[in-house]
């Protein structure tokens, strides 16, 4: 039996013939339609793909063939970066600048406690403070900050903030050597709280005392001193001061029949309620004593260029309610104001500067400054 050779129909033929044709054409065009592109090498994340040599391809394959690998990887790494993005951390309610943070590696607040250069830090501290007291010295008062230091147990971090630049002199007392030092020369002590003493760098401490360093201490104790804040529930409070130290106001005068008080009687005119400064919710700048509470609130009402502090006294209320319940006065731990213009004497004006000129003047000061919060309120 012969073999007969298959003959393709006609139509059949011009319709592959056709359509070769096309493709030809169609190929030619979109080769043409890209330029070519040499790329020695190109390089992706080693956890996608390892580095690829190209040059190879490049010498044995037209522009077309490059462009088109280069595009897959395009597509490849484009593609992978926007799966980055789509889970990309972002915690809103993480402290601002750290929402890209997971949680969990986010530490908002800090401490002035010590740690060694190698070792455990759990081993760094045998007695981890409860509670914070900072001093605005000048070495010429270091026996009074001496005295006044002893007062404080192991639960007290002491920070000195040195408004003379004498830091070193200061290891003479055993003390010292723990403390913390910092050094700005003729800073009052507001400069000092509102650069170092924020919220979250205290955090740790129950109470914070930003005490002057001109104060008698001999009839106080702090750890019965914070027995009685505790007991009755002050927020903002300061020892009594000694009625025979030069007292401005009779709310922080030391009463010898209560342990606290919280409202005091003053001359007529002064108060027009009984609730409000000087005569209830009012402790003076010299030693004040802030739960961490409190300070959170009162750090933000310092601002930046206060200098001696007048009139945030009538203005600490705002960050206590009821106010007239959380300030007072511990009676039975009181000091002796003994007025050391020490820092003062330090500074010679070049120029004249406007400053309250007597008594008088700065209790218009405050109580001025009292009014403005309340009109704006």
């Amino acid at each position: 039996m012969g073999i007969f050779p298959i003959r393709r129909k006609p139509n059949e033929m011009m319709r592959v013939l056709v359509i070769t044709c096309i493709g030809v054409v169609f190929g030619f065009f979109l080769g043409v339609s890209f330029p070519t592109l040499t790329l020695p090498k190109l390089n992706l994340p080693s956890s996608l793909f390892p580095s690829f040599d190209l040059t190879y391809i490049e010498d044995k394959y037209t522009g077309l063939s490059t462009h088109t690998l280069l595009n897959a990887w395009s597509s490849l790494r484009r593609a992978a970066i926007n799966g980055f993005n789509e889970t990309r951390i972002w915690v809103p309610t993480n402290p601002r600048g750290a929402e890209r943070l997971p949680p969990g590696i986010v530490i908002s607040e800090s401490d002035f406690y010590l740690h060694r250069l190698w070792g455990s830090p759990d081993e760094d501290l045998k007695i981890r403070p409860k509670y914070l007291v900072t001093f605005t010295v000048g070495y010429k008062q270091r026996k009074n900050i001496n005295a006044a230091v002893k007062k404080f147990s192991d639960d007290f971090t002491i920070v000195l903030f040195h408004y003379d630049g004498q830091t070193t002199e200061w290891d003479e007392f055993e003390w010292s050597r723990t403390a913390i030092h910092i050094s700005v020369p003729k800073q009052t002590k507001w400069w000092y709280a509102k650069r170092f003493l924020h919220p979250d760098i205290v955090a740790s401490y129950d109470y914070i005392f930003i005490w002057d360093e001109d104060l008698g201490v001999e009839h106080f104790n702090a750890e019965q001193y914070l027995r009685l804040v505790k007991k009755h529930g002050l927020e903002i409070s300061q020892p009594g001061l000694e009625p025979n130290s030069g007292l401005t106001w009779q709310m922080t005068k030391r009463r010898g029949d209560s342990e606290v008080h919280k409202d005091a009687e003053e001359k007529h005119g002064w108060c027009n309620d009984p609730h409000l400064p000087p005569c209830a919710a009012f402790v003076e700048i010299m030693a004040p004593v802030f739960s961490r509470r409190a300070w959170r609130c009162v750090w933000y009402m310092i601002q930046n260029d206060l200098v001696h502090g007048w009139g945030l006294d009538f203005a600490m209320r705002k960050c206590v309610e009821p106010a007239h319940e959380k300030i007072g006065v511990v009676d039975a731990q009181w000091i002796v104001h003994q007025s050391v213009p020490s820092l003062g004497n330090q500074v010679k004006p070049k120029a004249v500067e406007y400053t309250c000129p007597c008594l008088l003047c700065v209790c218009i000061c405050s109580v001025f400054i009292d009014q403005l919060f309340v009109f704006i309120n």
